[in-house]
């Protein structure tokens, strides 16, 4: 799509690469608009499920300091206040993590070498985290004096205790893949990310389309509303989906030990 971000797809999967390698993949202005529009593509797109990956050392090293330099001087709450993305719901940078949560498909991030600021941020947009065991992550806002502000408030409270984001946050150390799993900001560890995360893209394709967006979106609601709420959302979303031919290919694939075959 860009010289800093690629999407390409195959077998009802879209793979977005981050490609500026020789940078480790630094999130400068054309990277954000590349990220953004890549989401935005893949959510317009008949994938099933979605893969995000770095190339070259690293997923991510976070912002291009060079970007952080440019906006000296600069008046900050016209850079960081006006709602221009996400339905009026985000500026660009938190865009670059939160048009994840909107695109409708799983999406899984292959985290490998650094994972740090921007990279991180980025990363938990996703729905499932698979990082290499030598991968490292850090919320690095700290280290330049301002906090985390690309959808990060938003999505590490979902992931890990308060202590746990109290110490990220405050400190802006690298942590191990290890302890990144431990504590929740992983979901498994590889010893080939893309390849694992690749393995389970395939395995997504074959559950019902539907049931994944369905999902998707039933989950994202039952982390933003309240018990009533989501018990009512729960019947409504499961009605919409019983009975429907895509289903009932579901419940005749099982009981015939076969893979179902979806339309598109």
């Amino acid at each position: 799509m860009s010289d800093r971000v690629s999407v390409t797809y195959e077998n009802h999967i879209a793979h977005v690469r981050l490609i500026r390698a020789d940078k480790m993949n630094a999130v400068d202005q054309a990277m954000i608009d590349g990220i953004i529009a890549a989401g935005k593509d893949v959510a317009a797109s008949d994938a099933r499920v979605c893969v995000i990956s770095g190339e070259g050392k690293g997923f991510c090293a976070g912002i291009d300091v060079g970007g952080l330099g440019a906006m000296i001087g600069q008046d900050p709450n016209e850079l960081l206040m006006p709602r221009t993305h996400g339905e009026g719901t985000t500026n660009q940078w938190q865009e670059v993590a939160m048009v994840w949560t909107r695109v409708p498909v799983p999406v899984i991030a292959a985290v490998h070498g650094v994972c740090f600021g921007a990279g991180m941020q980025l990363a938990l947009g996703a729905d499932i985290r698979i990082a290499a065991r030598d991968a490292r992550f850090a919320v690095m806002e700290m280290k330049w004096g301002i906090v985390p502000d690309m959808g990060g408030m938003v999505l590490l409270p979902r992931l890990v205790r308060s202590d746990v984001l109290r110490k990220l946050t405050y400190t802006a150390e690298p942590v191990s893949a290890e302890k990144a799993e431990a504590w929740g900001l992983v979901t498994e560890l590889a010893d080939d990310p893309v390849a694992a995360a690749m393995d389970l893209a395939e395995a997504l394709t074959l559950k019902s389309p539907a049931a994944l967006r369905a999902a998707k979106a039933l989950i994202g609601y039952a982390e933003t509303h309240a018990q009533d709420d989501v018990l009512l959302e729960e019947s409504r979303v499961q009605a919409g989906l019983m009975g429907t031919a895509e289903q009932m290919e579901v419940v005749a694939a099982q009981i015939q030990k076969r893979a179902p075959v979806f339309k598109g």
